[in-house]
């Protein structure tokens, strides 16, 4: 049954022909040999191994409108190493590689090129060739040139009688003799390329055509179409198949005799399948392995500087086009050149991101890399991959990686496997990545081939060997005379099923879909709720374009807020990407015009995703294995078995045709350029459209229309007039699903926080598992948004619950027109929360003046925040890096559960009935008072415990700090008249200085988030008349989470005074919910539980109660470092807080103290350290003269006094830095930097004994002190000896900028 398809195409588009020009490139006889400069080669190299110059010898048709030919483009890279000559003794395979062209608009055309050698009888250029042999023979004798050349890898060791004796007896290897060439004995061969030009990549199709039809070139006189008769029928009557449909065409066979071979292509129907790839990707797994192809793959995505190198042209380009078909629905942006041409290494400088194919023979020493810290070099042929600094992991990276080598073990695909180092580093969860080196492979050496015309056996395969005993008994036969047929047939069977070629297409392509099913399930299930952060625009589609640069179109802030903490290294990065900006921007666009098919497709496995397991915006944090594979592999199979297309076959278009050839001709260019009257259509509008037969496909012999196959969908018809009481029935199984949930999720967010006293209480079991609170809080924000949906009358944005809390704002606002509103209850200056950075002054000042009826110098009172939920909207919407509703709604639920005011907030919210009735229906959720009291009872339930799930999920949110200092009662130490400032450091960043205003204990600095406050310094230049200050403590509060902080103080800042320190780093500590503001002052208005500093220190602790305090000290910081969150404490309390380490080593060395005054002065622990150190610089001196002489005499001695020199030398060098860069700390201050920097350079351990025998110990320490005390310091030295396990990394604000000195 034959039949006719249109293709409609648009005026701009092309025919979807499968070729549009077929190429012949080689060496034109007429111009001579022209060494190509941009290989490099030196007269060392001899005439056969220097590249020339090729050109294209013809392309036809001469040009289609489409697709412009540049000859220049073209001839490059189908001779990508140049023309090149050969003599018969050289290996001379015929080899396919493909390519692709880009153009300034993006628009990519593929290239098939096939090489192979022919003879030259040109006898000028064998002449040529003749003389510049022995020209360099010449010179290589005469010593001018140095030495012969290196043999050309793969090159095997056969000699020649054409070469002078004296150069083959100075040749360093035999193989040397095949770079040269003799006029009278040898065959001069040179390259030559037959190419495809295509819009598609048939990878398959193309190399079999290029293949058979070299095959094919008739070499005696016989049967056959002719070549232009097969050409001419791939350029004209092979189209590309419709969407979902496959078609099976005509190429040349093996032989010139035989019948044409039956090829089918295909095109996958979108949205339902992947975009067409028909390169294996089965060979780049089995090439790199899988760790390498994951390690490659994050770079791509990071858009990272990607180069490729090896040997293969072929290589270079499956790789390159496989690695970034893996990245749908995602696309390269960048510089894409899978193959680069000598003539172009200069792209290499480009400090852009790009992924470009180096081939091996290409003089890579030389090449500099712009940014070799952004580049990932990935060498195929070794299997190994160094990667860029601080490559962040992919998401799921092990269970990724597990699942796919599950695929290759089902396909057999062999595969190198990771290293055990690797496999180390990541159950260990190192979050930066490092170089790979994959175990090497063995290769395969082609046979050699002596004559140009022997291609029978080019893709004749190698005979398998035999196994032994099979071959013993095929002997024994052979010699008794018995028929071996059975015994071949024996054989067979021990074979495995060898496929056809294709068999082996259609094998690729179902494993090339199964793969890239695996890692789009991977972004659909990052990016499942992509599309609540999308910012749609609110201006049209030219005045979008013209402001794109400065418009945000994605929500990062909220997006990244909901993800797992370990997931935010590489989401942060890629999120700002230019693929991911591309699909966001396509996404908006789609506003105006059709959405683009990669998105289609994304948006429609989501779609499907969703249908599975709910429209909730936050994934289950677990990782899930791809489903998708089976239905898209039907169709694919279901297309490639059942073929509904068939082209025109070929049919000879030459009445006469050439009898035989010595070479691959030049074609007839006139029947080339004449297109085909019967198979092309003009229609009205002069569009070409493809005639084609179609195959009977049903028994009945007629196609199924899509009408005919589509069953009509039922419609269920409800009844408008159903009564309240049957709608809430109705719903009544989705309202106690809700409200199940919520028990669920606030039971298991209260497990997981309670953590160990959990299990304890009996709350274990299935609920206790290791996911992150982040993601607990996220899954809660996307309950109550099916809450706030559920039942709603006419949802208006995204966020069903931020318009309820706008429109109650709006409505309050309405009410309350008339109140006025005390400014002091607000957060100041909401409006410019984002823009404001200095120091804002607020009414402390005109508060001290005020307040007359003040008996007390310092703060008389800290006003509380207001706690209502109009203030927490408000702060909300103060946040300049959240763009959507979505995100707008999350900030409040984060902001409103840290402030244990969720329950509270939602209750009166719901308060207002009449708002509620006028937007849901009576069925909803929110209108089910009992349910609606339950719902909130279980969320006042998370007010048992402590989150930071908006503080540490917003860190370029500018926040007001309110700070309040509390100095001494006594009016001589209450003010000063110095330049006062304060730092305060968080878990997420630290202030620069901050200046205090004059005259004010209270002010109000703005900044980016600080995250949970851990320290605060405090310091002046002591200026002025009376600089001396004596500070009790600090009160820091976040004026938008209401978090206060306090930081107790109890010393003096000034010189002359107390240890001489006008800089003091203070510790904070979180004030509790349950202390009120009035609490809170009175108790910040009495000095801290410290030492006076005026009296001498008397310790009263026992040695005993000494060793129980240091080990408690030690026993946390080993507790820390064992966390699997160790982010939840701070490290700096620990060392520095109240029973920290820093204290118990200070009351440590206080006990047996001889005398703490010495001439009515304090003497500190410090003291006793300068002095050590004066001890060991001595020390030091006297050694080296005993070091040396002991150098040649005992190593063993040698190497231990080489750890107690390093030991005092780094002692003494650590007290010299703390000197020189600590001027304004005081002596108490510079032994706490000296404490914290010891055990970062884990030193405390090994200074103990050294410092128990120097002559200071001894003067200033009794005997039952732990210095002098054996069993004491061995206590010491072993109790300490634990912290050099762990790498201690220290706050920026305890190291006063002292690098370590490890």
């Amino acid at each position: 049954m034959n039949g006719s398809l249109d293709m409609i195409r648009g005026p701009e588009q092309h025919p979807s022909r499968f070729a549009d020009y077929f190429v012949i490139c080689g060496l034109d006889q007429d111009s001579g040999l022209e060494p190509d400069r941009f290989f490099g080669d030196s007269l060392q190299s001899t005439p056969l191994d220097r590249a020339y110059k090729g050109t294209v010898l013809g392309h036809y048709p001469d040009s289609v409108p489409w697709n412009h030919f540049d000859k220049h483009a073209v001839c490059m890279l189908c001779l990508p190493s140049g023309l090149r000559f050969r003599t018969q003794k050289h290996s001379i395979e015929p080899s396919f590689h493909s390519f692709v062209l880009t153009k300034e608009d993006g628009h990519r055309t593929y290239g098939f090129s096939l090489l192979f050698y022919e003879e030259c009888r040109n006898k000028k250029i064998c002449h040529a060739m003749q003389t510049l042999q022995s020209m360099h023979i010449t010179e290589l004798s005469s010593g001018q040139n140095g030495t012969p050349p290196i043999p050309r890898r793969g090159q095997d060791g056969h000699n020649t009688r054409s070469l002078p004796r004296h150069f083959k007896l100075s040749a360093h290897s035999p193989g040397a003799a095949l770079g040269y060439y003799d006029y009278t004995k040898d065959k001069l061969l040179v390259t030559k390329s037959i190419s495809l030009l295509c819009q598609q990549p048939y990878l398959h199709a193309a190399r079999t055509f290029l293949t058979n039809l070299y095959k094919c070139v008739p070499r005696h006189p016989g049967p056959g179409l002719s070549l232009e008769s097969y050409v001419y029928n791939l350029l004209y009557n092979v189209p590309i198949p419709l969407p979902g449909k496959s078609l099976k065409f005509f190429v040349p066979n093996d032989e010139p005799a035989k019948v044409p071979l039956e090829l089918v292509i295909h095109q996958p129907t979108l949205p339902e399948e992947l975009p067409m790839l028909d390169y294996p990707l089965k060979d780049v797994f089995s090439w790199l392995g899988v760790d390498c192809v994951i390690q490659l793959f994050t770079c791509l995505l990071l858009e990272n500087q990607v180069l490729l190198r090896s040997a293969d042209f072929q290589k270079l380009m499956v790789v390159s086009e496989c690695i970034t078909a893996l990245l749908f629905p995602f696309s390269w942006q960048h510089v894409y050149v899978p193959i680069l041409p000598a003539s172009l290494h200069h792209f290499l400088d480009a400090p852009v991101p790009f992924v470009m194919g180096l081939h091996a023979q290409s003089e890579g020493g030389n090449l500099k890399i712009a940014s070799e810290a952004n580049l990932c070099y990935v060498d195929i042929d070794k299997q190994s991959i160094q990667l860029p600094e601080e490559l962040p992991v992919f998401p799921h990276r092990l269970q990724f990686i597990t699942e796919i080598r599950d695929l290759l073990n089902k396909f057999k695909v062999p595969h190198p496997d990771k290293t055990d180092n690797m496999a180390i580093n990541y159950f260990n969860g190192d979050i930066m990545t490092s170089s790979l080196t994959l175990p090497g492979s063995g290769f395969h050496h082609p046979r050699r081939k002596h004559s140009l015309h022997d291609v029978l056996d080019w893709d004749r395969p190698d005979p398998e060997p035999h196994s032994e005993t099979l071959q013993r008994i095929v002997d024994i036969v052979k010699r008794t005379g018995v028929n071996l047929g059975d015994i071949d047939s024996v054989d067979k069977t021990t074979k495995e099923k060898i496929l056809t070629a294709q068999e082996e297409y259609h094998d690729t392509l179902i494993f090339n879909n199964a793969l890239r099913e695996i890692f789009l399930n991977r972004f659909v299930q990052i990016f499942s709720s992509y599309e609540h952060f999308v910012i749609q625009p609110s201006q049209d589609k030219e005045e979008w374009l013209c402001n794109r640069d400065s418009m945000h179109v994605f929500d990062k802030a909220t997006f990244l807020s909901d993800q797992p903490a370990q997931h935010l290294p590489f989401l942060s990065r890629f999120l700002e990407s230019q693929m991911f900006a591309s699909l966001v921007d396509n996404k908006v666009l789609a506003a105006w015009s059709e959405l683009d098919p990669n998105i289609r497709v994304f948006d429609q496995r989501i779609s499907q995703l969703k249908q599975k397991v709910g429209e909730g915006i936050v994934r289950s944090p677990c990782y899930e294995a791809c489903q998708a594979i089976t239905a898209t592999q039907k169709l694919l199979e279901q297309r490639l078995n059942n073929v509904e297309l068939e082209a025109v076959p070929p049919t000879e278009i030459l009445p006469h045709r050439a009898a035989y050839f010595r070479s691959f001709p030049l074609l007839d260019g006139v029947a080339l350029n004449k297109e085909p009257t019967q198979s092309l259509l003009r229609s009205r509008r002069g569009q070409k459209q493809w005639k084609y037969k179609m195959k009977m496909i049903e028994a009945s012999g007629k196609l199924q229309t899509p009408q005919e196959s589509q069953s009509p969908r039922p419609q269920t018809k409800f009844s408008t007039d159903m009564s309240p009481a049957l709608i809430a029935q109705a719903n009544w199984t989705f309202v106690e699903k809700l409200l199940k949930d919520c028990k669920s999720k606030t039971k298991r967010m209260l497990v997981e926080k309670m953590g160990s006293e959990a299990v304890a209480l009996g709350h274990g079991g299935e609920f206790l598992s290791d996911v992150e609170e982040n993601t607990l809080v996220a899954s809660l924000c996307d309950l109550l948004e099916r809450v706030w949906s559920h039942g709603l009358q006419n949802k208006q944005g995204k966020s069903a619950l931020w318009s309820h809390l706008t429109t109650y704002q709006e409505l309050d606002e309405c009410n309350d027109a008339t109140k006025s509103i005390d400014p002091n209850f607000l957060t100041p200056d909401l409006s410019n929360l984002a823009l404001e950075t200095e120091v804002s002054p607020t009414r402390g000042r005109e508060r001290h003046k005020s307040s007359g009826e003040r008996k007390s110098v310092g703060p008389e009172h800290l006003r509380p925040l207001p706690d209502s939920l109009i203030f927490d909207i408000r702060n909300v919407q103060a946040m300049t890096d959240i763009k959507t509703h979505i995100g707008y709604a999350r900030a409040w639920v984060r902001l409103a559960l840290e402030k244990k005011l969720l329950s509270r907030h939602l209750k009166t919210l719901l308060s207002d009935t009449a708002l509620v009735r006028s937007q849901y229906k009576r069925s909803a959720f929110l209108r089910c008072e009992e349910e609606k009291e339950q719902f909130l009872y279980h969320l006042l339930t998370l007010n048992a415990v402590d989150y930071f799930c908006f503080t540490n999920n917003y860190p370029t949110t500018k926040l007001p700090y309110r700070v309040v200092i509390f100095p001494s009662r006594k009016a001589s130490a209450a003010t000063t008249t110095a330049n006062s400032w304060v730092a305060i450091s968080g878990t997420l960043c630290e202030t620069n200085p901050v200046s205090i205003p004059k005259g004010a204990l209270e002010f109000v600095f703005h900044h980016r988030n600080l995250g949970v406050l851990s320290t605060l310094r405090i310091g002046h230049d002591n200026t002025g008349l009376s600089p001396k200050w004596m500070v009790e403590h600090i009160v820091v509060r976040n004026e938008v989470t209401g978090h206060t902080f306090k930081f107790p103080c109890g010393r003096w800042l000034g010189k002359g005074i107390d240890d001489g320190s006008t800089e003091r780093l203070l510790v904070g500590a979180l004030v509790p919910k349950s202390i009120d503001n009035e609490e809170l002052v009175e108790s910040c208005s009495t000095p801290p539980r410290c030492r006076s500093p005026s009296i001498p220190r008397r310790i009263t602790l026992t040695h005993i109660e000494l060793q129980h305090m240091l080990g408690e000290a030690v026993n946390a910081i080993v507790k820390f470092h064992y966390r699997r969150e160790p982010q939840d404490g701070s490290l700096t309390a620990l060392l520095c807080g109240e029973s920290g380490l820093v204290p118990s080593l200070e009351q440590t060395f206080l006990f047996g103290f001889k005398s703490q005054r010495l001439f009515g002065k304090n003497l500190y622990v410090w003291d006793y350290f300068v002095r050590v150190k004066e001890n060991f610089e001595i020390s030091l001196l006297e050694e080296m003269d005993e070091y040396s002489q002991r150098l040649s005499r005992d190593r063993r001695a040698l190497t231990e006094n080489n750890q107690r020199f390093n030991i005092l030398r780094s002692y003494c060098h650590l007290i010299d830095q703390i000197n020189t860069c600590s001027q304004a700390l005081g002596k108490d201050g510079k032994f706490q930097l000296f404490i914290c920097l010891g055990a970062r350079e884990h030193l405390l351990h090994r200074m103990l004994s050294p410092m128990s025998e120097a002559r200071s110990t001894v003067d200033m320490y009794e005997e039952i002190s732990f210095l002098r005390s054996p069993q004491l310091l061995t206590f010491l030295i072993q109790i300490l000896e634990p912290l050099d396990e762990f790498h201690i990394v220290l706050e920026k604000s305890l190291t006063q900028g002292i690098s370590s000195i490890c």
